[in-house]
């Protein structure tokens, strides 16, 4: 049976993993959560790719300047690979006295003791976790090491060449802990690659409506333009100053189709979210459309600006982006103000503007949403709160609210 405390240890554990959404996140925090909870120097956590090597390798307990000279990533093999292949754990007194053990680069630090649990979803192992050189206690009836540790936790050489002294060892009570933080692990790691394919199917969504929208518009622009053309070229001899009013209409829609396109480009470009966070990006996208478009587009902050969960900002820009859409192509606005609010209970997106405005019980009916069923999608998975108000010739107010994460 587990000990209370260790099980309060992996409850804490499991929290933390489920708290992170980014696949890179869950396993930095699978890898600390299992080096903290099991007291152990070193930690790592390798997802295999398909080609004998690891797409991703997490550690804890090694600097940055300690992994770097370690090299190139290690390959599928040894006793790592026997986690991947056969899915089964690996409890070690010396992973150097294992046959399988190949030896390591100059710069690796030092293993002994050594722990590994495969991270499974069912059949499917997504991972190997272990763990090395399990920390001494004054309870585990050995005396400690009292030399000083390295600057990354390893121990200095000792003379001749001896091995380091070790005087304690993972247990059976260790290996289920970690076999029960490993299940849990299997399912957040999950959790995280399914939102991130999600994050991805929609960004290709994304860029098919946009693709969509600029068929739409440039396409029938330019072939109004083509024409306009052919008209002025044929009065230019017998009606100049009719052929003269339709090459005024040449560069008032080559001027159209123009906008269009910037407004295209600026969408397409990858958005900066990541980067700059949610109130920049809003503000160079409001800044860069009011420059593309004739309407005038305005953005501003109110209460004190701070970090929200990145689903959440990922929402509230979507929604940005989409009623900005819809106001600028669809409702042929001259002014719209995006304004962004944040409490103690979370944060509020504003988007209102002076144009055509709708029905929404007729626009539902007759099938077009202008993006509401996809901002309505948006809002549920933050649980958040969607409100759009609008009628004919008055304008539309769309506000999204999230909680405070």
């Amino acid at each position: 049976m587990l000990r209370s405390s260790g099980l309060a240890a992996v409850s804490a554990a499991i929290l933390s993993m489920n708290r992170q959404l980014e696949v890179r996140d869950v396993l930095q925090t699978i890898v600390s959560s299992a080096r903290e909870l099991l007291d152990a120097e070193y930690a790592a956590l390798g997802v295999p790719d398909d080609h004998g090597g690891f797409a991703q390798f997490v550690v804890d307990g090694v600097t940055d300047e300690q992994w770097k000279s370690i090299g190139p990533l290690p390959r599928q093999h040894g006793i790592l690979a026997a986690m991947l292949q056969e899915a089964t754990p690996q409890r070690l007194t010396d992973v150097r006295n294992d046959p399988r053990f190949g030896g390591w680069p100059r710069a690796h630090p030092e293993l002994a003791d050594f722990l590994g649990m495969p991270v499974a979803d069912g059949e499917e192992v997504l991972g190997a976790l272990f763990l090395a050189n399990k920390r001494c206690t004054p309870s585990s009836g050995s005396a400690p090491d009292e030399r000083e540790p390295g600057p990354g936790g390893e121990e200095p050489a000792t003379d001749g060449g001896a091995e380091p002294v070790r005087g304690c060892a993972f247990t059976e009570e260790d290996e289920r802990l970690l076999r029960l933080l490993a299940q849990h692990a299997a399912i957040a790691l999950t959790n995280a690659s399914l939102y991130e394919r999600s994050r991805e199917l929609t960004i290709a969504g994304e860029r098919a409506r946009i693709g969509h929208d600029l068929h739409d518009a440039v396409a029938q622009k330019l072939f109004s333009l083509r024409l306009t053309a052919q008209a002025a070229t044929a009065l230019v001899d017998r009606d100049p100053a009719r052929a003269k009013s339709e090459l005024h209409e040449i560069d008032r829609l080559a001027a159209d189709a123009s906008e269009e396109l910037r407004a295209a480009v600026v969408e397409l470009r990858p958005a900066a979210l990541d980067d700059d966070g949610l109130v920049a990006t809003l503000r160079t996208q409001t800044q860069v459309l009011d420059r593309a478009h004739t309407a005038e587009v305005a953005f501003g902050t109110e209460g004190t600006v701070r970090a929200l969960p990145a689903a959440q900002e990922e929402a509230l820009l979507r929604v940005a982006q989409e009623a900005l859409h819809n106001a600028l192509r669809h409702a042929s606005a001259s002014h719209v103000a995006v304004t962004l609010t944040y409490g103690a209970a979370g944060a509020r997106l504003r988007v209102a503007d002076d144009g055509r405005g709708f029905d929404p019980q007729a626009v539902r009916k007759a099938g077009r949403h202008l993006g509401l069923v996809s901002m309505r999608d948006r809002a549920s998975g933050v649980r958040g709160t969607l409100t759009v108000e609008s009628e004919p010739g008055k304008g539309a107010v769309v506000e999204l609210e999230v909680p405070g994460g």
